[in-house]
């Protein structure tokens, strides 16, 4: 045993050294061997039951609505062996060749001293039986790499060679420049008249879902223990909440209600005098079924995944583009919605219902009456065609759940889009010039008599200095409670005379947008204050605060104050105008570029903190975090490596005095290598920086929607900022007038 231990250890001649390492060898194993009988023991047994056909049937129960103060059972991942409990993997063991004998030293328990005396006396001998052992293992190890990689071929990536690199960066920026020659210019020419938004439009329909498909003969669906056959239209809503038995959703009571209200009506008569419990509903060969297609889909290989991607882009190549004016433009969202089961965000009352399957008979189409009227599926037909050149829809439908009309329209790069965001930042920037006389308005209108005009006073107050949405009325359940500036209610207020050092504050909490929660303690004026107090006399919690007030009203006031003024252009003024505002107070002209991105994200940061863009961490934030910090550790390490370095080169040249060229080249290199590193550390502690301040801040929703994309540009041209470190390429493509047209000089 020993001489097979020690065939790979070098012939030094140590013999303590060698029985010690033997000794560690064993014990380690013995270890690894606790270890494995630790986690036999740990793992546990699954239980099946008989079904009625005598197979083996995992039975899945759809998950219970936990009951009140007991939050719903998580799946407890399995703790890290233990170190001492674990065995390292130290490659493939080659196999042993029989009749092979190895002549090793052998194990003595020798002293030191007289181990040394030995080897002094040996030392030829075994320096030449050490060299030969390693050639021998070396021999043999390259011959068990050569067969396993005969066996198992790797396919490694050939190094470019420079003239490659080279080839490729040319061809790249050949790619780009004809991408710029094809594009249409649109910004350069003439606009139509006020209305007209196109004159031919041609486009191929919207993407239709494909059919559902029933479920294999070995996959079933079980009521109260008992194997049953569900006719097409319940099967598919069926397996429409048994894709979802993993996720939180399906443990919610509104959720479980609303699907099982809408489910019980696609069932057959028979099927709902049977089904009237949904705990009693065993989904779970469905479940193990569509998570058997994810990990397919996941473990699919590359000739597969390249077949899909060829597929998909084939139905991109017919239905994701249209003529608009003969130019072809890109569609942003040609695909109609596949039915399933409505989420909502937040809770919304609506969660769980049935989303149902659109028809061609749903959909009404837009195009010009020269083009080439969109071809319906086989046996079926549009709900309507029109020629409506005064919008900018392509194909129309109304949704069951909120009865809201959905669209398809065209892409975020294209004509009718950029002319729309063009124009919406053209009427923000003339409000700078009347924003002076319109807060002065409304300043005054705080003491008027009509308290109509005071609630909308107040509003305005909010909506300038807080960038709050108008909010829009809703029905009673509709939708989730959500609330803007003029459909607040009392309880969404507290008013505070002293707070935290400041007089008169207002303390707001309430569902936003998208039911984000707006959170915020803002000190007022006294008129508003005042108000306030005035309009919250004899009031409900759940009455409106500004019962006087809609935001039908508040529009309408405002674009008498200005053409095209609304609430929303408040919002992208004041957005658009902190942003220029705090990228001259932040940049300097001297820093470096991850300097002036950091700058640029902090201004980014102070508009998505005034227009309540929040996000939750993303669930890898913290291991992003530690990686980081471990490339900067390390870097740091390199940089103090690098100083010890430059220290001792200029050490010796200064030894050596100036009649030594290579010196003094030596220090030059070692004085770059240190500026290098520190250039890098500095570019990484930046990164940690904005990371850490932005990961639970939106920085994209204010930048794609609410700033001026030419105030970035000009920022990039002054700054000497490559515009890619802004807006990357799809963004770059959206904003492709605004970069085309802006000069240095630019001011919002």
């Amino acid at each position: 045993m020993g001489r097979e231990k020690d065939a790979n250890v070098k012939g030094d001649g140590k013999a303590k050294h060698k029985t010690t390492k033997l000794k560690k060898l064993s014990d380690h194993e013995s270890a690894g061997a606790g270890g494995d009988s630790l986690r036999n023991s740990a793992k546990p047994t699954k239980s099946t039951e008989k079904t009625d056909n005598g197979k083996n049937h995992k039975k899945v129960k759809t998950p219970k609505t936990p009951e009140p103060g007991n939050s719903p059972s998580k799946s407890v991942k399995q703790e890290p062996q233990d170190d001492d409990f674990t065995v390292k993997k130290k490659g493939l063991k080659r196999k042993r060749i029989k009749d092979e004998s190895i002549e090793g030293p052998s194990y003595s328990t020798a002293t030191p001293t007289s181990s040394k005396i030995r080897n002094k006396q040996h030392g030829k001998e075994d320096e030449s039986d050490g060299e030969a052992q390693k050639k021998k293992s070396k021999k043999r190890t390259e011959k068990t790499v050569k067969k396993e990689e005969e066996e198992h071929p790797v396919s490694k990536k050939p190094k470019r060679t420079k003239e490659e690199i080279e080839e490729a960066r040319l061809l790249k920026i050949k790619k780009k420049e004809e991408e710029e020659q094809n594009r249409w210019r649109w910004w350069e020419e003439e606009k139509y008249e006020d209305g007209v938004k196109w004159k031919f439009l041609e486009h191929k329909g919207p993407y239709f879902p494909p059919e559902y498909q029933p479920l294999p003969d070995n996959v079933h669906f079980y009521y109260d223990g008992k194997k049953v056959k569900l006719s097409l239209a319940a099967e598919e809503v069926a397996l429409f909440f048994a894709q979802m038995l993993d996720h939180e959703y399906t443990t919610k009571k509104v959720f479980r209600e609303n699907f099982f209200k809408d489910w019980r009506k696609e069932m057959t008569q028979e099927e709902r005098l049977l089904i009237k419990d949904l705990d009693k509903c065993d989904f779970g060969e469905m479940h193990a079924m569509h998570t058997a297609k994810v990990e397919a889909r996941r473990n699919m290989s590359k000739e597969e995944k390249q077949a899909l991607k060829e597929a998909n882009q084939k139905i991109v190549d017919e239905y994701g583009y249209c003529l608009l004016d003969h130019h072809k433009e890109r569609i942003g969202n040609f695909k109609i919605e596949p039915p399933g089961l409505f989420r909502g965000r937040g809770e919304h009352p609506k969660q769980g219902m049935l989303k149902k399957r659109i028809q061609p008979e749903d959909v009404i189409i837009n195009c010009s009456k020269e083009s080439k009227i969109p071809v319906p599926p086989a046996g079926y037909h549009w709900k309507e065609v029109r020629h409506d050149n005064t919008v900018t829809w392509l194909a129309s439908w109304t949704e069951n759940i909120q009865g809201s009309i959905k669209y398809i329209m065209l892409n975020a790069n294209s004509k009718l889009k950029g002319e729309k965001d063009w124009e919406k930042y053209e009427v923000a920037r003339k409000l700078k010039s009347c924003v002076d006389g319109i807060r002065n308005q409304y300043l005054l209108d705080l003491k008027s008599k009509e308290m109509g005009v005071r609630q909308r006073a107040v509003a305005l107050y909010f909506i300038d200095k807080l960038a709050l949405r108008a909010g829009n009325e809703k029905e009673e359940g509709e939708t989730a409670d959500t609330v803007g500036c003029c459909s607040l209610r009392v309880e969404h207020i507290t008013l505070h005379e002293q707070l935290e050092g400041s007089e008169c504050v207002v303390e707001f909490d309430f569902l936003g947008k998208d039911s984000i929660r707006y959170y915020n303690k803002v000190p007022v004026i006294k008129k508003v204050f005042k108000n306030l107090k005035l309009f919250m006399e004899n009031k409900q919690p759940g009455d409106d605060l500004f019962d006087r007030l809609s935001t039908s009203l508040l529009n309408k006031h405002l674009s008498s104050l200005m053409p095209g003024l609304t609430a929303k252009v408040f919002r992208t003024y004041n957005a658009s105008i902190t942003l220029q505002q705090q990228l001259k107070e932040l940049t300097n002209q001297s820093d470096s570029v991850a300097e002036k991105l950091l700058s640029y994200n902090r201004a980014n940061r102070a508009v998505a903190i005034l227009c309540n863009h929040q996000r939750a961490p993303p669930k890898t934030f913290e291991q992003s975090m530690a990686n980081l910090q471990v490339k900067i550790d390390a870097r740091k390490e390199q940089l103090s490596l690098a100083k010890t370095e430059l220290k001792q080169a200029k050490k010796e040249a200064k030894a050596k005095g100036s009649s030594d060229p290579k010196r003094q080249t030596l220090v030059e290199r070692k004085k770059a290598a240190v500026k290098r590193c520190e250039e890098q550390l500095l570019k990484m502690e930046v990164q940690a920086t904005d990371r850490e301040e932005n990961k639970q801040i939106a920085l994209g929703t204010s930048k794609l929607n609410y700033l001026d994309p030419r105030i970035s540009v000009a920022w990039c041209k002054n700054m000497e900022v490559p515009i890619e470190k802004i807006y990357n390429k799809t963004q770059r493509d959206k904003f492709a007038w605004a970069i085309d047209m802006t000069e240095a000089d630019f001011e919002f």
